[in-house]
């Protein structure tokens, strides 16, 4: 009887820290939350170095993610975050989802392992840049 109440003891000790767990935001935006089903895209200006669009800004689970593309021509020239999770996985991400945005020239990527959260947020704000250039030249 006394091993029993011990074990339930010690179980609800440890269930305790597990119950009362809440994950930190570690998101790095603030403002209001919208629907990641919004995928509006605002154009930029146009700089040196070609036309500057940034896109929509998706909230996902991990946080909100927007690109910023500029564009020289018809080619994309550089992509920058504006807004990304701050998470360890999302920041080893970004250097590669540029990477292969850079080489397909276009938002069909494939998603980085460990951050796929991240990279479907991503894509759909790259599209939405996309778009809005598709909609400016048409």
């Amino acid at each position: 009887m006394k091993r029993a109440l011990s074990v339930l003891a010690l179980t609800i000790a440890g269930l305790v820290p597990v119950w009362r767990y809440a994950p930190a935001d570690g998101t790095t935006t603030t403002g209001s939350a919208a629907p990641a089903s919004t995928p509006s895209a605002s154009t930029g200006t146009s700089d040196s170095s070609g036309q500057v669009v940034a896109g929509s800004t998706v909230n996902t689970e991990k946080g909100a993610v927007q690109v910023e593309v500029t564009f020289a021509g018809d080619e994309i020239s550089s992509v920058r975050m504006l807004k990304q999770p701050n998470h360890p996985q999302t920041t080893a991400a970004v250097p590669k989802l540029i990477e292969e945005t850079l080489e397909a020239q276009s938002a069909d990527i494939d998603t980085v392992s460990g951050a796929t959260v991240t990279s479907e947020g991503y894509r759909e704000s790259l599209q939405a840049t996309l778009d809005a250039i598709d909609a400016k030249g048409a």
